[in-house]
């Protein structure tokens, strides 16, 4: 192996915050899927208020941005400063495509009548969806900044944080909208 297979893209720190992350996500989700098996069928009926197809368009949005930001990761390590950018750039606008359609979803759930009080389904489903459009943001936001420093370890880190958001999403997606 070389040095650089050996090597952690990115940053630790980032890393040790990825994993935090993962953990405080898997625990939301088996918390939500232990709930379910004691009401199977009031999670069914509270799962077919969801907007499906919508959940799927959000991801292919979201596994699309990361390949952008695989790709300005690239990018970074050839010095192709405009082709970074321009991926963690496009990345960016497809994360504000998604958070978009996560509000669209929000609005109609609530025009129904449907909150976070409804039922421990919409209390789970809008905790961990909300919670991870919180990292959507923060992900475009830390995007938007390697893309300045355009430095490969800074775009490596802020690519492997976007992969987390995009790792927790198709986790999420098949659990909180399929299952």
């Amino acid at each position: 192996m070389t040095a650089r297979q050996e090597a952690l893209p990115g940053d630790l720190k980032m890393w040790v915050l990825i994993l935090s992350e993962l953990a405080v996500f898997g625990a939301g989700l088996l918390a939500f899927l232990a709930l379910r098996l004691g009401d199977p069928a009031g999670f069914a009926e509270a799962q077919s208020h969801l907007h499906r197809l919508g959940a799927g368009v959000n991801t292919m949005v979201l596994v699309t941005s990361g390949w952008l930001a695989a790709v300005a990761v690239e990018a970074a390590r050839a010095g192709q400063r405009w082709h970074l950018r321009a991926g963690l750039g496009l990345a960016v606008l497809l994360g504000a495509v998604f958070l978009t359609l996560k509000i669209q979803e929000y609005a109609a759930l609530w025009a129904q009548g449907i909150s976070f009080e409804s039922h421990a389904f919409y209390l789970f489903h809008m905790l961990l969806t909300g919670f991870h459009a919180a990292h959507v943001l923060a992900g475009m936001v830390l995007l938007a900044l390697v893309a300045g420093l355009a430095t490969p370890r800074a775009v490596e880190a802020g690519a492997a944080f976007w992969h987390m958001v995009d790792l927790v999403w198709v986790l999420l997606f098949p659990v909180v909208y399929l299952l």
